[in-house]
Formats: structure tokens, C-alpha cells, sequence
């Protein structure tokens, strides 16, 4: 394969391809605590949520009792280069299942950074500040990636032109390169990952996450914030911190 057929990308894919999540979910199993056994059609009843409802989430957020907010689940599918999907697994929180070099064929895709990606860093260590590159310096880093990514990609395709197994072939190829994986979690797992991979303003324990992650992190966020909007505004509201 040359590389007229290598795709560079500075993009992420999140799609929700799977859900059982609602504000009720959370009203459902909390109240099992003061009201006993119940169904989650009588928890939910197709109403709108009450301010008594809202309270109670609120409290529950606000207090981190956060068993309720476990009780239901969000499926994504993630496409990001493959240094994401390692900061990811730190969040040991989840499920993941990711595609495998062993046993396909990997694609010639990768990322390489827009030219509104910060480049300088700044700060200390925990505490990094990143301000805009220069015009040379954007251009240098996409014309270095570009290069090593073609280059290391037809040594790949060499290496299996030649008969070496993809398990061995694939170690040539760069972190840069994109991946794609289903990620299940609850609303409390999502709200953990969510507290340390964005930046907000207003938030009780600020986090300085890697651009290309909080990219994802960000998608993540506007897929699940409707299905639970009362969760997700008491998140917020109380400093963003995982009950």
C-alpha cells in the first residue's frame, strides 16, 4: 500500500450505540432505601421529574452517595489515536473491548494535531498551561508526523508483504495511530472519568487533561447529558466531583 492511501485525521469518533440510562434509574434505586422493594415503572412512571425528585438527585450528588447513580449503563464506541485509548485504561472503571493488530489488518490512520492545537507547555508537572505554537512550529509537527507515520507504515506493510505475522509486524507502527473500541460504564464510573479528563470553570478539583482525550471526554459528555439531565446539572452544579 503507498501512501497516497494513508488518511490523517485530528479528529475524534464517540458515538452511544447502546443505553439504559435516565434520571429515574438514580430515583428508582435510591428510594429502595426508605420505601423497600418497587418497580422501576412505579419509580418512573413516565412523569416529569418533581422538585422533590430534583432534591433528592441533588443530595445525593452533593452528599457523594453514589451507589444510585450506578444502577444503569452507556455503551460508546470510540475511534482516537492509540495514545488516548492508553489514558483511558487507566480508569479501571469500565469495560472496554478494543480492536486487535493480532487479528486484523490494522488501517493507515492517523492523528495529527489541527493547527488550533496548543503546542508550548508551561507550568509544572500536574499543573501544565499550554499556549498556541507558532506558524514554523505547527508545521513542523505535522510534517514530522506525516513522515514518520508513511514511513513507518510501509515498513509495516513490508514486514506482511513478507509473511511476518501481524502480532510482530505491528510493532513498527506509532502510538499516533487510530484505534477503535466499545467503552461500557455507568453514569458514577462517567462522571469520574469526566471530573479528570475536562476542564471547566467552577469545578471543586480542577484537572489539566491531555487535549486529545478531553476531546473525547467532551463527546462523551453531550451524548449522556440529555438522557440524564437532572444527574448531569447537579454534577456541574456541585463542582463536578463523582459521587
Amino acid at each position: 500500500m503507498g501512501a497516497e492511501s494513508i488518511e490523517f485525521r485530528s479528529d475524534v469518533t464517540v458515538e452511544l450505540v447502546r443505553h439504559s440510562a435516565s434520571d429515574a434509574d438514580v430515583l428508582f434505586a435510591a428510594r429502595v432505601s426508605t420505601q423497600g422493594e418497587q418497580t422501576l415503572e412505579s419509580a418512573s412512571s413516565g412523569q416529569e421529574a418533581t422538585e422533590r425528585d430534583r432534591g433528592l438527585i441533588n443530595y445525593l450528588m452533593r452528599d457523594r452517595h453514589g451507589s444510585p447513580f450506578e444502577h444503569n449503563s452507556l455503551t460508546y464506541y470510540v475511534q482516537a489515536p492509540i495514545f488516548v485509548f492508553r489514558e483511558f485504561m487507566r480508569h479501571r472503571i469500565a469495560s472496554y473491548n478494543e480492536e486487535s493488530g493480532r487479528y486484523r489488518e490494522l488501517r493507515p490512520v492517523f492523528y495529527v494535531p489541527g493547527p488550533d492545537r496548543k503546542l508550548i507547555q508551561v507550568g509544572k508537572p500536574g499543573a501544565y498551561d499550554f499556549e498556541d505554537g507558532t506558524p514554523e512550529q505547527t508545521a513542523l509537527v505535522q510534517d514530522e508526523l506525516k513522515a514518520v507515520c508513511t514511513s513507518a507504515y510501509e515498513s509495516y506493510q513490508r514486514m506482511l508483504e513478507a509473511g511476518v505475522a501481524r502480532e510482530v509486524a505491528r510493532a513498527v507502527l506509532p502510538v499516533t495511530l487510530y484505534s477503535s473500541m466499545y467503552v461500557t460504564m455507568n453514569s458514577r464510573s462517567l462522571m469520574n472519568f469526566l471530573s479528570l479528563r475536562t476542564k471547566r470553570e467552577g469545578t471543586h478539583f480542577p484537572s489539566f487533561p491531555q487535549r486529545e482525550i478531553e476531546m473525547v471526554a467532551d463527546k462523551m459528555e453531550a451524548l449522556w447529558a440529555p438522557l440524564m439531565p437532572i444527574t448531569a446539572e447537579t454534577f456541574s452544579a456541585n463542582g463536578r466531583v463523582a459521587p
